[in-house]
């Protein structure tokens, strides 16, 4: 615990230590928690009047999460009066009370310091977006695990990113081999989520990212791009389908087959129609109709909008409020107020200069609900991407507050199979579930109340230490040249990750002199990263869980090969036989691990493609 008073995560608006303490019975630590869980419960924590009593209906507590928490000087046997008095106006404030009682009770759990807490959210929505179509789904033990973790740190709305891993009837030939979630188990994740006071909304890309719908026979002439041709993703070039094609009338019938089986098993009136990155559309079968309309972006805007409204009507007829990323549309702001209005915008970005204010500005501007959406910055890393991941989050919370944003959604991406362990991840979650609460404090965030309220280490050191890997490569980072990048750094990635396992392949003659590697960096670069994570490797902390243990070490063996792989490859010649064998070997039991530990917290479907960019490695070392 701090020497200055407790650690609570999210920390609250205002406490105030008073004098004295408060005795605490035996078993009330245990108790708490049980009633923290569920509002359901709140009777019988106001039944327990000796030590607790609880108002949850309190006007006088403006905000309907909101709560008033006093801690008074009590003595088992002696005091007349609740040691603590929860006041708040609903239910729902008087439960994330007890949820920071349980947290109080954990760091104290014989005498409470005396104490005023007068708090609530800075956010309406504080949601949590987990991607489930990049490889990995979760099994429902680890989705029941993450809600009540969510819900203890206030987290009230959750959303699973779809592109094919729902079983959709009909279409069994997109997700078999995918462990998908099935309409039983998402009427039943849904019902769990609920008892806990967590929204969980239905999440299915209704436009772009739908590749591997569309590259299977059945679906491939909805397809905007024909067969395997070319077009480009931001700087990269790609082949193949990726989007539907919004001029053909089956587009819409897919939608609406989709979104007409999803949502009757999610009660929530929200659903995420996605539209992102539709970066396609415009080359290939709708190219006709882009040059009928003006041809350019004017043409490409003008069909995208159509399609969304499309979408949104699909949404409007099951009763749903409809949800887009909303990239595609700030590019052109002006187009927003072709869309409907009570469609609302999730604004999103992912680094350092996210601009939350300039697109809760445009989506206000164009009489839409605004939420900001930062992520945790852990996907195509090993480590997460700590200084990133903490300027993002606070400049979301900040700018989202002041702009009255309504909803605040961190994101959790499996970009390139998913290779961040949940520990990584859930270091980037935590901080997004503080910054949700509490914008003013987004930047004073104590990583201390992660070790101690997402991973039960009371030495509170795995979450520094956490943050501290996530910079293992942060020099090189900032400074390495990659291709089609003007300035130098790379985005979105760790260096050593984008090094091991490239986007694409580097173009002809880029990097000739360092053995055609996509990273420009000397050796002594990536031996300065082996270097940190080995120091790092010395001190890591040990906590009691042995399947933390086991994914904390997997992250420091696996981030460990790929910096010296790295300086393996730009030293003066390319490694020899017996080097290449010896990082072969590594790469081979890093691949072990990284199957065995999948699976102790997510379904098959998806490993085998998981592993697929270690295997090219050990091919490459061949």
């Amino acid at each position: 615990m701090r020497s200055d008073g407790p650690n609570l995560l999210p920390a609250p608006r205002r406490l105030t230590i008073t004098a004295g303490l408060a005795q605490v019975p035996p078993d009330t630590a245990r108790s708490v928690h049980d009633w923290s869980l569920r509002t359901d419960r709140l009777r019988d924590a106001d039944g327990a009047r000796g030590w607790l009593a609880v108002d949850a209906s309190d006007q006088r507590v403006r905000h309907p999460e909101g709560y008033r928490l006093t801690v008074r000087p009590w003595t088992i046997g002696a005091s007349r009066w609740p040691a603590v008095t929860v006041r708040a106006a609903t239910a729902r404030g008087a439960t994330n009370a007890l949820r920071t009682l349980a947290q109080l009770l954990d760091q104290y759990p014989r005498a409470l310091p005396a104490m005023e807490i007068d708090d609530e959210p800075s956010f309406a929505v504080r949601g949590v977006m987990l991607d489930v179509s990049r490889t990995r789904v979760p099994t429902m033990e680890s989705l029941r695990e993450a809600v009540d973790l969510f819900a203890s740190l206030k987290v009230n709305h959750l959303q699973l990113y779809t592109e094919h891993a729902f079983a959709y009837d009909g279409h069994e030939e997109v997700w078999r081999d995918a462990s998908p979630v099935t309409p039983d188990e998402a009427r039943a994740l849904d019902a769990y989520c609920r008892e806990r006071g967590v929204e969980l909304a239905a999440n299915q890309n209704c436009f772009g990212h739908l590749a591997r719908w569309l590259r299977l026979p059945r679906y491939n002439t909805l397809a905007e791009i024909e067969g395997d041709n070319e077009w480009r993703f931001l700087e990269y070039p790609r082949r193949g389908p990726f989007s539907l094609c919004p001029v053909l009338p089956g587009s819409a019938d897919l939608v609406r087959d989709l979104l007409g089986q999803l949502c009757p098993c999610i009660a929530s009136p929200l659903v995420n129609i996605g539209c992102d990155e539709t970066f396609d559309v415009g080359f290939g079968r709708s190219a006709l109709e882009v040059a009928r309309r003006g041809g350019g972006e004017e043409g490409r805007v003008s069909l995208y909008v159509e399609f969304v409204n499309r979408v949104c009507g699909i949404a409007h007829t099951l009763g749903r409020r409809p949800m887009f990323w909303a990239d595609i549309a700030l590019t052109r702001p002006e187009c927003l107020r072709d869309l409907p209005r009570d469609l609302i915008g999730l604004a999103w970005g992912y680094e350092p200069d996210a601009a939350f204010d300039r697109w809760c500005a445009a989506l206000r501007e164009a009489g839409m609900q605004a939420w900001v959406c930062p992520g945790t910055s852990s996907w195509r890393s090993i480590t997460g991407r700590t200084s990133e991941r903490r300027e993002n989050i606070a400049r979301a919370a900040e700018q989202g507050a002041a702009a009255h944003a309504a909803g605040f959604l961190v994101t959790d991406w499996g970009d390139a199979g998913h290779h961040q362990q949940w520990p990584v991840a859930l270091a980037g979650i935590a901080h997004g579930a503080a910054a949700a609460w509490n914008a003013g404090a987004a930047r004073q965030y104590d990583a201390r109340a992660t070790s101690l309220h997402v991973f039960g280490d009371r030495t509170l050191g795995i979450g520094p230490w956490l943050d501290e890997l996530g910079d293992a490569d942060l020099d090189l980072r900032r400074s390495c040249r990659v291709p089609r990048r003007s300035e130098p750094g790379v985005r979105n990635a760790t260096a050593i990750f984008t090094d091991l396992h490239p986007p694409v392949e580097a173009p002809e003659g880029w990097n000739a002199g360092q053995h055609g590697r996509y990273v420009l960096a000397d050796a002594g670069a990536f031996e300065r990263v082996a270097a940190r994570i080995h120091e790092l490797a010395a001190r890591v902390p040990r906590p009691d869980d042995p399947l933390l243990r086991d994914e904390i070490s997997h992250t420091l063996a696996y981030a460990h090969f790929a910096a010296e792989h790295g300086a393996a490859w730009r030293r003066a010649g390319p490694p020899g036989r017996p080097e290449r064998a010896g990082l072969a070997d590594r790469a081979r039991s890093i691949l072990a691990e990284h199957r065995r530990l999948w699976l102790l917290r997510s379904r098959p479907g998806g490993l085998d493609e998981s592993c697929s960019p270690l295997r090219r490695v050990i091919d490459d070392l061949k």
